[in-house]
């Protein structure tokens, strides 16, 4: 059995939500995580849209012009941390001008510069992304703490399941990469 004092690399995983895991906030969630280490991990939500904010409404806020006929990104609630603040989880075909992009793993990078947006809204930007306000943080030991608990399982991250446009089915497709019918999971721990 793994002890919480063993340590995983995760980066550019997908943590899956179980049930029953006791925070509202990460109920059925997809959370892509952008770093890992022995200090902690960051991970942005993939699978909770903002209904009341487009990106559109964002760029105005921002004072960002959009070129005519460029391609609307979907605006997520990335995590409970600093949810005023946005991360763009995009492919690794994109390197922000202010040299501030996470390269996660050659597929996946994270931008969390507003020259990013820019770039998307003059059609320079990344060819796939993600925005998301605020993020999922754990100190050191917290994740590894989580996942023994079962509050979290793990799996291989896909660009098409992390980008794909049907968020209501990202967590149920993340489990079925695991070979698990999402059907057949309960909140409740125990023994047959």
């Amino acid at each position: 059995m793994m002890e919480a004092s063993q340590y995983t690399e995760l980066t550019g995983q997908l943590l899956i939500a179980m049930p029953g895991m006791g925070d509202p906030r990460f109920e059925r969630s997809v959370v892509f995580l952008c770093a890992h280490s022995k200090d902690g991990a960051l991970g942005l939500i993939v699978n909770k849209p903002l209904p009341d904010l487009s990106f559109d409404e964002l760029l105005t806020q921002l004072e960002i012009d959009r070129a005519p006929g460029i391609r609307d990104i979907r605006v997520y609630f990335g995590g409970p941390v600093e949810h005023g603040r946005g991360f763009v989880l995009h492919s690794g075909d994109y390197q922000s001008r202010s040299e501030a992009t996470l390269d996660v793993d050659g597929r996946f990078a994270m931008t969390a510069t507003l020259d990013v947006l820019e770039d998307i809204a003059g059609g320079n930007g990344p060819g796939t992304a993600l925005l998301a306000l605020g993020y999922a943080g754990w100190g050191p030991g917290q994740l590894e703490s989580e996942i023994l608990r079962n509050g979290w399982l793990t799996c291989a991250a896909s660009p098409e399941l992390v980008f794909a446009p049907e968020d209501g089915g990202k967590w149920e497709r993340a489990l079925r990469t695991l070979g698990i019918d999402p059907l057949l999971l309960s909140a409740d721990a125990g023994r047959a």
